[in-house]
């Protein structure tokens, strides 16, 4: 028993010593997204109306690299995806949801509250979680767990333009781009996974990434594909 308990140590303990950061960038060289206009209050929706607001002046090509999950799939020792849950919030306010896109690992929970002054709703039909949280009122809030990994298409029954996206990925290694389109996922055990780059518009891309001790791995993703079909990985040299 004393040798499996010192086998398992040493186990856990070589899969902490070995996990490295995944380092990329995501390219987009065109806008993807349509730009999206508020719709003005009507006179059958509860409440004040809200100002029309048209989404604010922007390098488009930024705001394309922002939409872009990224996270990783594969088998990974069991000690090092059981803390992967988190709880986070996707508000609504200017009827909108904000932030309108989310990456969470499976097991975790978003708030949706209200900040507007009229009523608002949100539901989805997608595979991973069906459900309906009903009308509510301003400063309240509705929360959901997510127990399945998948994509969640967010929407507000009584604001058609209203619409996010959830990634609900299978382990903690998940992250969004940012503007410049850099990404990291930090501590990574050793090994071989796929790694894949979502975009509402251009869908998923995958690839194969090595995770070398002692050097870690950098990806780099064309969203969409490049004109030859292809993206690259290579180890950190």
């Amino acid at each position: 028993m004393a040798r499996i308990i010192l086998a398992t140590t040493i186990l856990v303990l070589a899969s902490a010593a070995y996990a490295e950061d995944i380092h990329g960038n995501v390219i987009i060289k065109q806008p993807l997204t349509r730009k999206r206009v508020t719709a003005a209050a009507t006179l059958y929706q509860r409440g004040p109306g809200v100002e029309l607001r048209s989404d604010p002046p922007d390098d488009p090509l930024s705001a394309e690299r922002a939409r872009v999950v990224v996270y990783l799939e594969g088998r990974f020792p069991p000690d090092s995806i059981a803390a992967g849950s988190k709880a986070l919030i996707m508000e609504q306010k200017d009827r909108r949801f904000v932030p309108e896109l989310l990456a969470i690992p499976v097991g975790s929970t978003v708030s949706f509250p209200n900040r507007d002054h009229i009523f608002h709703n949100v539901f989805s039909l997608s595979k991973p979680k069906s459900f309906d949280v009903g009308n509510y009122p301003k400063d309240q809030t509705r929360s959901v767990t997510f127990v399945k990994p998948g994509i969640e298409f967010v929407n507000c029954h009584l604001h058609p333009n209203m619409s996010a996206a959830i990634v609900i990925t299978p382990n903690k290694w998940c992250t969004i781009a940012d503007r410049n389109g850099r990404f990291t996922l930090r501590e990574v055990p050793a090994g071989v996974y796929t790694i894949i780059a979502w975009h509402k518009a251009a869908g998923s891309i995958k690839q194969t990434v090595k995770v070398v001790p002692g050097r870690g791995a950098t990806v780099e993703f064309f969203v969409p594909f490049d004109e030859n079909g292809i993206t690259t990985v290579e180890a950190l040299r």
